[in-house]
């Protein structure tokens, strides 16, 4: 298949084969961006790239890492990360990976990447072409062909369990700062037009949560099919309570798309951080899942190793890495939220 635009409206992924996998499934490599938005970091800017290095390093060691970074960053990301990750030119806005990379889908043609309309989430941040180019740009660099879509969406707005199965947030996709003429209806008929999926289930999300509008990264995390990795909050008195509880209920009474309840494993938040800032990212939730290992971020607290014992209940057969987030957390984002996954097509998907 040749790299280019392919269909767009006419476009559906599960007429031509594809489908969204889940994060858990094979993966060819790892994408990240180097950071470059100095006016988020402010005085732990040099801080953040040491932590972004540490966290590619760590990735590194389970699958290929590939670090996007701007032209004239592209020496310090090398020399910062060392010979285990690949750096590659492009120009960017920002590091957050995970919301302006491509969505990739598997299918019997091999791998295809999805271009969602990208407009920092609600145009908080500026500026943002760039980034709005960067799934194309990921796409060319590996011969990919891309599909596009006219809705905007964030990666960090979706999560897939591989089997016709996507869970998204009220709070984020009808936010009439991304898509104010589309209905629930049709942003979810696009969904499963873009990704093949079957179902899309609806959490609340979090509209107390301003930098993405409640992502769903920030609230679950798919361990299997059927199995759900859920944030939890024990303090009844904290504001997240009754937030996370109602997002907790919905899947409960939620049946995946082969009609299976799900199983759901949940997972404490990390303390508030009194010097972290407002968008201190306090998820434990928000790891990220590699070939053998989960990726998760450690605070530096006792509640670090009480997670350890969660993820590893959850992930048995995998490592659990405790990275330290480090500044990080102070951008509004974790682990997730700075990667995007590049799957591998199955050889039945190549028949």
């Amino acid at each position: 298949m040749s790299t280019g635009i392919v269909g767009d409206t006419q476009f559906d992924a599960a007429l031509r084969g594809f489908r969204m996998p889940g994060e858990f499934e094979p993966h060819a490599a790892t994408w990240m961006a180097w950071p470059c938005r100095e006016s988020i970091w402010g005085d732990l800017f040099v801080e953040v790239k040491a932590d972004f290095a540490r966290l590619a390093r760590a990735i590194a060691v389970y699958e290929p890492l590939k670090m996007l970074a701007r032209p004239v960053d592209v020496e310090e990301a090398r020399h910062d990360c060392g010979p285990s990750v690949h750096v590659v030119e492009c120009p960017l806005d920002d590091s957050w990976a995970r919301d302006c990379g491509p969505t990739f889908l598997v299918g019997r043609e091999g791998l295809l990447a999805t271009a969602w309309t990208f407009n920092a989430w609600g145009a908080k941040y500026r500026p943002f072409d760039q980034d709005a180019r960067v799934a194309r740009r990921v796409a060319e660099f590996i011969d990919v062909p891309v599909v596009a879509s006219g809705m905007v969406l964030e990666g960090g707005a979706i999560f897939s369990d591989g089997e016709g199965t996507l869970v998204t947030t009220m709070s984020c996709l009808l936010n009439p700062n991304r898509n104010p003429n589309l209905s629930q209806r049709e942003i979810e008929l696009e969904l499963k037009r873009m990704l093949g999926v079957e179902k899309v289930i609806w959490l609340p999300g979090d509209v107390t949560e301003t930098e993405t509008d409640g992502h769903i990264d920030g609230l679950m995390a798919f361990a299997a099919p059927g199995r759900i990795v859920v944030e939890a909050c024990a303090d009844r008195s904290d504001p997240r309570y009754e937030i996370l509880l109602e997002n907790r209920r919905t899947l409960e009474l939620a049946v995946d798309a082969r009609g299976r309840r799900f199983e759901l494993i949940p997972i404490e938040e990390a303390p508030r951080n009194p010097v972290g800032g407002p968008r201190y990212c306090r998820s434990y939730v928000n790891y990220y899942c590699v070939n053998g290992a989960i990726i998760a971020p450690a605070y530096g607290v006792n509640s670090d190793i009480r997670v350890q014992g969660v993820l590893k209940a959850a992930y048995p057969d995998r490592d659990i890495v405790m990275v330290p987030i480090g500044a990080i957390a102070t951008g509004g984002g974790g682990f997730h939220c700075v990667t995007q996954q590049q799957p591998v097509a199955s050889k039945a998907e190549r028949v």
